[in-house]
């Protein structure tokens, strides 16, 4: 298969999905009937209730959902085959993700701006909702802990056996660092110029579009600061406990916007460089039901559920309800933007893992024919593979190209991190707070006082965060793609009760949240089972130990949550 050829076929399916499928829910859940102001109008606050033109939160939406998933899914799940991959990243992206972050965006704007947590609380029970925050609470730690270490990761210098710096082989991070300091200054200075000069946004893009350009030029070819991976994460720890509290309109938006140009470079580029190599995809097989042997019990990853796990942000991941319904609410200016920016945020992350699919061909055949210096790990294969593609009908591009690529995906890490740091930080104040009774962090006393307050919220959250980063977060790791896709049938269920209560179509959730809940738990119980194995033939770690508990229990809270929402969606029927 030509990657050029099925880059194209997938866009088309995909533009269509956005024009018609896209179309006709917001004609079934009446997106804009109303007219009414959303609350980053009617509850603006300065702080996290912002309007932002469609541009500016579409910028920093698609620079929060996308993350690391969309490029490391599909480098994961490549094994399993060309066209199992592609078949699910197409049907998933418009039926299952596209649904499932709209969906999840405009209820959150229904209730106030708040999060999928209280919306269960609203359309199902208290009991569901304290479960559900809980659940997305820990999830969220295991992001900030995960990306704080793949930030880190890429900005940390490599040091030699006596404790010196490998300036060779550190200088990429080096400037991968200093570009993401300055880009840091540049986009504060741009929240500013925008929101209290009120600069018009055509020549602030412009201008910021230049500064983007200087400061790779400048962090190119200086950058003095050689750290190592465990001092980067205590100063990304510090970064995003001031990005958790600081008004959105100062860094969040401001530096998410001017991320995005990066993005949509790096996408031009990726479509750019199919277009030169034409890779083929015959490096992989198109559909292999049994992939990567586990060590311990000597089977298979099986195609279901595995692959619907590995592949997340591609398809669907629940990341993003927790986006959709946290940051990007409280800053929706207009009903109306909810599907570009939803639905087609998820549609164009299906662009990117497509793209990704197209990477890993090339560099798969490059490692074939290079076998003395083979590309290896996420970020090598994606940079790589598609600057390697342009290298070779371009010379002398791959150095300058690889650190770009390398610059934008800790771009995205660096946006979610510090999303998913202000995500948590809700989430623990919501716990606290009975939304029903009115309750805010300003009008309750005793305790709640203390732990709803913002600032608390956030340095628990961060310390947790990056503790776990620090002491082996990888050892739970693998639960990872269970617990997304679980919030993902959760997000779902949510969405579905609420629709259903307000006598809106709710059936285009139904199969969608049914699948999930199967896929999450058949990948729990599989798990579950293959830790037990290693455990039983001793010498393992405290990771397996953990896998299993945290396994049970999450299976436990799936089908806890799955009975009420079922049976609230069921009472609807009857009512009816």
């Amino acid at each position: 298969m030509n990657g050029l050829v099925l880059l194209i076929i997938s866009v088309v399916v995909l533009v269509c999905g956005y024009i018609f499928y896209g179309r006709w829910l917001c004609k079934q859940w009446g997106v804009g009937e109303n007219d009414k102001p959303t609350p980053a109008h009617t509850m603006e606050d300065g702080i996290d209730y912002v309007p932002a033109k469609a541009p500016i939160l579409m910028g920093h939406h698609f620079s929060s959902i996308a993350g690391a998933g969309p490029i490391t899914g599909p480098i994961g799940a490549a094994g399993f085959g060309w066209l199992a991959c592609t078949l699910w990243i197409l049907i998933g992206g418009i039926f299952f993700g596209g649904v499932h972050d709209f969906g999840a965006l405009f209820a959150s704007v229904r209730h106030g701006g708040k999060s999928i947590g209280e919306i269960i609380s609203a359309n199902m029970s208290k009991r569901a909702k304290m479960l559900f925050i809980i659940f997305s609470y820990l999830t969220l730690i295991l992001v900030v802990a995960a990306f704080a270490s793949i930030v880190a990761g890429t900005f940390g210098a490599t040091f030699d056996e006596s404790g010196a710096v490998n300036y060779a082989a550190s200088e990429s991070n080096a400037r991968v660092a200093m570009v993401s300091l300055l880009f840091i200054l540049i986009a504060i200075v741009f929240g500013f110029l925008v929101y209290r000069r009120n600069a018009p946004m055509g020549v602030a893009s412009v201008v910021g579009v230049v500064a983007i350009v200087a400061i790779i030029a400048i962090g190119m070819n200086f950058h003095p600061i050689y750290l190592s991976a465990n001092t980067w994460m205590w100063i990304c720890g510090a970064y995003i406990a001031i990005a958790s509290v600081t008004p959105v309109w100062i860094l969040l938006q401001p530096r998410d916007y001017l991320s995005s140009f990066l993005l949509y470079a790096m996408l031009a580029l990726a479509v750019v460089a199919v277009f030169l190599a034409h890779p083929s995809l015959d490096s992989m097989p198109a559909v292999n039901t049994f992939v990567v042997t586990n060590p311990d019990t000597g089977a298979g990853n099986p195609i279901f559920p595995v692959l619907f796990t590995t592949i997340a942000c591609g398809a669907i991941s629940g990341f993003h309800s927790l986006v959709s319904s946290g940051t990007t609410s409280k800053q929706l200016d207009k009903e109306t933007d909810a599907k570009p920016i939803a639905y087609g945020g998820m549609l164009l992350e299906c662009v990117l893992a497509i793209l990704t699919l197209c990477a890993v061909a090339y560099a798969m055949s490059w490692n074939a024919a290079h076998p003395d210096a083979t590309l290896s790990g996420a970020t090598a294969i994606f940079g790589g593979g598609l600057a390697h593609m342009i290298d070779d009908s371009i010379p002398g591009t791959y150095n300058i190209l690889y650190t770009l690529l390398v610059l934008t995906y800790s771009a995205f890490c660096l946006t979610s991190l510090d999303t998913a740091t202000r995500l948590a930080r809700f989430m623990f104040q919501e716990f606290w707070l009975d939304g029903s009774k009115g309750e805010t962090p300003e009008n309750v006393t005793g305790y709640k006082k203390v732990l709803s307050n913002p600032y608390v919220a956030t340095i628990i959250t961060v310390v947790l965060g990056v503790l776990l980063g620090l002491n082996g977060y990888g050892q739970i790791w693998a639960l990872f793609g269970s617990a997304n896709q679980l919030l993902a049938a959760l997000g779902l269920l949510a969405v579905a009760t609420w629709l259903g209560n307000v006598g809106k179509n709710n059936k285009m959730f139904l199969i969608p949240m049914g699948f999930m809940l199967v896929v999450t738990i058949a990948s729990l119980i599989i798990n579950t089972m293959n830790q037990i194995t290693a455990i039983s033939k001793g010498g393992v770690s405290w990771g397996p130990y953990a896998q299993v508990v945290i396994g049970i229990l999450l299976v436990v809270l799936a089908v806890i949550l799955a009975i009420e929402g079922i049976g609230t969606i069921a009472r609807q029927k009857k009512a009816v």
